[in-house]
This record gives structure tokens, sequence and C-alpha cells, in this order.
């Protein structure tokens, strides 16, 4: 059956559908946030309005009067709850602070009570009234700010992943350029705050703790809360079919699971929890501020000789959150020297963490901001430049990309878009509403990796087929495009096949972010299939009659069992999936290098008097390898899209000099680009499969799509008003 065949039950063509589309607009798929289990109990925390210090006293007797009130929680005892450890060094936490354990407050926000009533208006009366006398402390939420300390990254975190990126002698082949470019761009700090908030609900069964989360990590969940509580984690399950928006920040356990998982212990009932949108701000992770100075070296005809590309990037001082910013701008282009240094600058807030293209939206703003002043320096066309600087050959490693159809996307999109037709002067370009039009364009990308999966594939003589996996259905698509592999190869209809995912009962759960998702799980549903096949004899690639062939072989079910591993993964990493660990691979391969591409063409229009910006069209070409489900990948590019214009034009978490943490904690004071502010966005992909990768030849989507957004847009303004903008997001004053 091909992409575009109808299958016999009448149901529209595969490329169109979206597996999940008819549960989610009626309401069936079920949210964390839509649990209300009989019997539940609602937790609310009281937060600290200092930026540091410690606790002196804390009164909760006005707290404890409201009816309704259960339980008012202000520490645990140390054996109550053990550490958990920061994920990014072998924890399962989205941070190694737990709130709640001693008097320390290490950023505005934290946590100092836990409130559990009989229903959310009691709790959240009582946290608020909650009062508590403090000692503060100095303290630093800015990257420039006294008090905030700097470290070499390399030095302060030894991994090899996350040393500095050095070919050659960047610094001399620079100051021996014809051309030399020399920037400094700064990115601010962001918040995803996804649809659905932070929302969890415990229950025990026995000893046996069930748990309904809004994560992208139902194995960090799990791990981390058996840690925490000195549980088997067999008797942990966690479960997370659907959550309304990850992006990142949900990609490991938050503080505010084991307390309430201690509550409902206490109680004998279910407790549910959902942080409201301000504490989202303060409690969630986010995308860190970082500074970035970029160096760029080239011959008169812009060929690059040199690039240098330094960041400074905010981390708590609890953590070290790392970057990866220079693992992108060193292989994006055939330069034969780079220097990268990354620095991280501790300061007084929660532990960063990743959101969307976290590292690779920043620095591509910078580097690609960076290439257009070079093509303007050398008087090239910004589209006939980067084709100039074009590679097959991974820079750092001198290994082969296993693909890259970087130029190919650079002309597809030229031609969709129109570029020819480009006056390159700024400001010459006028619309016929009198705004001035500004064209830019900005290429991207991002790492390619893999993690290893297990699915187990079940036929059962209805001709229904069921795959259990490991990932996570965040709005993605990893449904559809499961559901797609499937109805595809077998020749059943899509409505014929379930999908689980996000559920430690049915599979091992690896946490799903980073674009790996759909690159890790269908491989090993392909390959479940090819042992389903193997199983009822019928390896011909026909079209398959799942109850004859179950008939055939005397049964009324059949269930197979397959694994795959990134290349070059021993098999005991197998183990460290089991075990609920990080087991990721990629970008660099042992005989290649992985990077999903990307171009984008944007136009922006000025208003002459008002300097009002507008984004009335950007087309946008994605090399990711094989499409495996269209509609879900160019929603994906379109949602990346419309973050990037957001990140160039709106969106910025404002830190509170006088009382630490963020000011703009809802969203009505972080803006986001709402409908009126998006208009054409135009989307297509190569759709070549990379083979070398993984046997289906999928990539990464979800991500790469923002990567380069936000340069596009800032130099299209640069081509309308003449201003080269440095700091995001782009406000008025900045091109009046």
């Amino acid at each position: 059956m091909t992409a575009t065949d109808t299958p016999a039950t009448g149901t529209p063509p595969l490329d169109t559908r979206r597996v999940d589309a008819y549960e989610k607009v009626t309401g069936r798929a079920r949210y964390a946030a839509d649990r209300v289990p009989e019997g539940v109990a609602y937790g609310a925390f009281a937060t600290a309005p200092i930026g540091k210090g410690h606790i002196v006293r804390i009164d909760t007797s006005a707290a404890q009067a409201i009816p309704g009130v259960q339980l008012v929680i202000t520490k645990f005892g140390p054996d109550e709850m053990h550490d958990v450890g920061f994920l990014m060094t072998g924890g399962h936490a989205v941070q190694s602070l737990q709130p709640l354990r001693d008097d320390h407050i290490a950023y505005r926000g934290q946590p100092i009570a836990l409130i559990v009533a009989d229903n959310l208006v009691a709790a959240t009366e009582a946290a608020q009234l909650i009062t508590a006398e403090y000692q503060p402390e100095p303290f630093a939420v800015k990257i420039n700010a006294e008090g905030a300390n700097t470290l070499l990254q390399e030095h302060a975190i030894p991994l090899p992943f996350l040393a500095d990126i050095k070919v050659g002698d960047a610094d001399a082949a620079f100051e021996a350029s014809p051309k030399q470019i020399a920037s400094t761009y700064e990115h601010p700090a962001q918040h995803a705050v996804p649809m659905e908030p932070f929302a969890s609900v415990v229950h025990w069964d026995g000893d046996k703790l069930i748990v309904n989360d809004s994560t992208q990590n139902v194995n960090a969940v799990r791990f981390g809360l058996a840690t925490q509580l000195g549980l088997n984690p067999t008797n942990v399950e966690v479960t997370s079919p659907y959550l309304g928006g990850g992006f990142g920040n949900k990609n490991s356990m938050y503080g505010h699971l084991g307390p309430i998982a201690i509550a409902s212990h206490r109680l004998g009932r279910p407790v549910k929890m959902m942080l409201p949108r301000p504490q989202t701000f303060h409690t969630g992770s986010f995308r860190p501020n970082s500074v970035h100075t970029v160096r760029l070296g080239a011959d008169d005809n812009g060929k690059l000789l040199a690039a240098i590309h330094e960041v400074d990037q905010q981390t708590s001082r609890h953590d070290l959150f790392p970057s990866e910013a220079t693992t992108v701008s060193s292989r994006l282009y055939a330069v034969p020297t780079f220097r990268g240094q990354q620095r991280l600058v501790q300061t007084d807030v929660q532990t960063p963490g990743f959101m969307r293209a976290p590292f690779e939206s920043p620095a591509m703003f910078a580097l690609e901001s960076a290439m257009d002043e070079l093509a303007y320096a050398t008087g090239r066309d910004p589209v006939e430049l980067r084709l100039a600087n074009d590679t097959a050959v991974d820079p750092v490693t001198g290994l082969p990309f296993s693909s890259r159809h970087l130029a190919e996307c650079l002309r597809r999109g030229a031609a969709r878009f129109g570029w020819d037709k480009r006056n390159p002067e700024p400001g010459s370009m006028i619309a016929e509403d009198g705004s001035i039009l500004g064209w830019g364009v900005a290429a991207g990308c991002y790492p390619g990796s893999i993690v290893p999966a297990i699915a187990h594939v079940s036929a059962t003589e209805d001709g229904t087929i069921t795959v259990a996996v490991g990932g996570h259905e965040m709005g993605q698509g990893i449904r559809s495009a499961i559901a797609l592999l499937v109805a595809q190869d077998l020749g059943v209809p899509v409505n014929k096949v379930i999908v689980q995912v996000g559920d430690t009962r049915v599979a091992p759960q690896h946490l799903t972010a980073g674009s790996w998702g759909t690159s890790s799980a269908l491989p090993a549903v392909q390959s479940a299939i090819d042992e389903l096949r193997k199983a009822l004899d019928v390896t011909e690639p026909d079209d398959v009659d799942i109850p004859a062939a179950l008939r055939a072989k005397g049964k009324s079910v059949m269930t197979v069992e397959a694994s795959t591993l990134a290349p070059g993964q021993p098999p005991q990493i197998l183990d460290q999936l089991k075990g609920g660990g990080l087991a990721i691979a990629g970008p660099v391969y042992p005989e290649f290098v992985t990077f999903s591409w990307v171009a984008h063409f944007v136009e922006v229009r000025v208003e002459p008097t008002t300097r009002r910006i507008r984004v009335p069209r950007a087309v946008s070409v994605v090399d990711c390898g094989r499409v495996a489900s269209p509609i879900t990948a160019a929603s994906q590019v379109r949602g990346g899209v419309v973050w990037g214009i957001g990140a160039a034009l709106r969106e910025e978490s404002d830190v509170d000099d006088r009382f630490g943490g963020f000011l703009n904690t809802t969203l009505e004071e972080y803006p986001v680009p709402v409908n009126a502010d998006i208009h054409q966005i135009d989307v297509d992909f190569i759709d070549e499969p990379d083979l070398l990768f993984n046997p289906v030849g999928v990539k990464g989507v979800g991500e790469v799509g923002m990567v380069g957004v936000a340069a596009a847009v800032a130099n299209a303004v640069h081509h309308a008003t003449g201003r080269r903008m440095h700091r995001l997001p782009i406000r008025l004053e900045h091109v009046l």
C-alpha cells in the first residue's frame, strides 16, 4: 500500500491521517490535568517571595484553619525524601535542589510549604495565608550582575562531548583574513509555557505507587520516585499517554511529585496537583539567558577561513546546565578553522533546562546574523554566500555527513520565495500599503540523535495491530508516524493500529526529546514488524491478511519483540535503558555524522511611522530524511516557525533585580505570537531517506524547524531598516 492509497474501509488517504485527531478534538484524549479520581485531594504550594536567603520562622496557623485543609507540610525529614539528582549528572530530576527539605531559599518562587485540601479553592487560599520571616542574602539573577560567577565549561564539566571545539588555529586565521566580522548577540531567557501546566495525580494501591503525570520522561518519574521514596521501581507505575506540550521543560521529575506522593500515603487518598501558571515560571526549567560573540574571517569573495564562537550561558548555583551551542555553529559551513568556547554563569535561579532547539536557536541567531553581515561586507548575495560555503564533510571530525541537502533547501526555498526579485539595498523595497519590505534568509541545523528502543507488536484475529514502544505523544505526532509505518508495511487500515506510548507498563520508556523520538521508535517498530512477518510466514513485501495468517498458524494472537540501538552502541546499553538512565547517541557516530538541515526565508513589513513589524510570509524547506508522517511533520515545522517568530519579536522572561525571579509570569504578560501575528507559512521537505542513520531513513524535524527563524527575521529587519539587530526580541525602539 502506498502513502496515497485509500484503505478499503473508506478512511482518508494515509498521508492525511493524524491518528489521534478525533480523540483530541472531542476531548476523549486524557491528559494528566483531566484526571479527577474519586476522593481526590488537591495540593498547592506556598512559595518564597525573596531572591535568596533562609527561613527564620514560618506561620501556618491561618492556613490550617481553612475548612477542608487536611495537611500543611513545611519540611520533610531526611528519611522521608532522599536525593534524586540532576538529570544531567546521572539523576532523574529537573534539578538537584528538592524543596521542603531545609530552610535554605535558593531562588524566588521556591516552595516553602505544601498544602493538601479537599478542594482546590481551599488549598489555594491556605497557601496564600502562609507567612514567613526570612534572613535575606544578596542575589544575582542576570548574567552580568554583581555576584554572578563565571566558570569555563570544559573545566567545570570535564566530559568529552562538552569540551571546547577547536579545529586548527582559528584566532590566527581570523587575524589574517581579508574580511572580518566581529559581533556580539544576546538572547534572553525564555519560558516554554506549555498549554498544560505541570500536572500530576498520584495514588497508592497497597505498596504500589501509581502516577499520572504530564511528562515526556515517565522513566525519570518512575525511577526518581523510587529513589526518593525508597521504593522498588517495580512498585511504581507512571503513565503519560498524552501531554499538552512539553518542549523540553517536562523532560524529568519535578519537585512536587515526591511531596504529593508522601501526602497521598499519609491521607490514604489520591492527590492531584497542577502548578498555577506563575509557579511554572519559577519552578519549571527555562531557556537560559546567553550572550554569543561571533567572529568570522573570510576571503574577499566570502569563503570562510575562520570562525570563533564564544558563549556565556546562565545556569543555577546548585547545578551546571551545560551549553552545546557550538555543536551546531561548528558544523553548518565548510570552515577550515574553528574555535568554540562555552562559559557557564551561575545565578540565583532554578536550574535552567531544555526548551525547543535549546542551544541551536540562540546559536543560529548569532551565527546566521553574522553570516548576513559577511554577505553585505563582501557584496555577495546571502544565499550565494551560504552555497559557496557548503560541505559534505563534517569540518570538526572529517567524517562524512550521513546526508546533507542544505544546498537544495536553500535553492528550493529561494525559488519558492521569489528571492531573485530581492533588491539588496536596505530600505529599497516598498510594499503596496507603504510598508518597508525586508527579506531575510538563514540556514540551520540540529543534531541527529538516536536512543535504544524496545518494541512489542501484537496481531489479533480481528486484524488489530497493537504496538507498544518507548516514546511520548507531546503533540508532535509520534502515534501517527508509528501507525502509518505499520499500515504501509502490513497493508492494514490505519484505524486498526493501536499505539501505546508514555507508559512504563508496556515498554521501557526513554526520555523523548531532542527530536530523536521518531528516529528511535520507528526502527524498533520496523524491526518488530519484520519479526511478526517471520512469525506469520509472510515475509514477502505484500499486504498481509492478518486474520488468515493467524488462522494458518493456529493462533488467535501473535506477539513479537524487537530492540534497536544507535549505530555503534553496545548491546548492554539496553540495560541502561531498562534502568531508567539516559542512553543517547549522536550526532557523531563511528562512520558518519548526522544532522537535520533547514533553510528559512522570511518577509517582514515595517510600518514607516510606528515601525510596527509584521511577518506576512515565511518559506521553510527541511531536510529531515524520509518524511514518515507528512501532516504532522508539516505541523511541526509550522509550529517551529511560529516559535521562531515569537523568539524574534515577542518572547522574553524579564527578571526582577529587586526581589529575584521573573516578572512576567502569566500568559497575559509573557507575549507569544497569536493568530493575528501569523500569516502564510509555506513548508516543503526534501524527503530523501537517510538510510545510513537508520533503516527507516528518518531524522528529526520537531526542533530543526525553529533553528534559524529568528536570524531570518532579524536579517529581514536589517534589509528593511538598515539596522543590525544584536539582541532579541526586536522591539519598536530598536527600529525607531
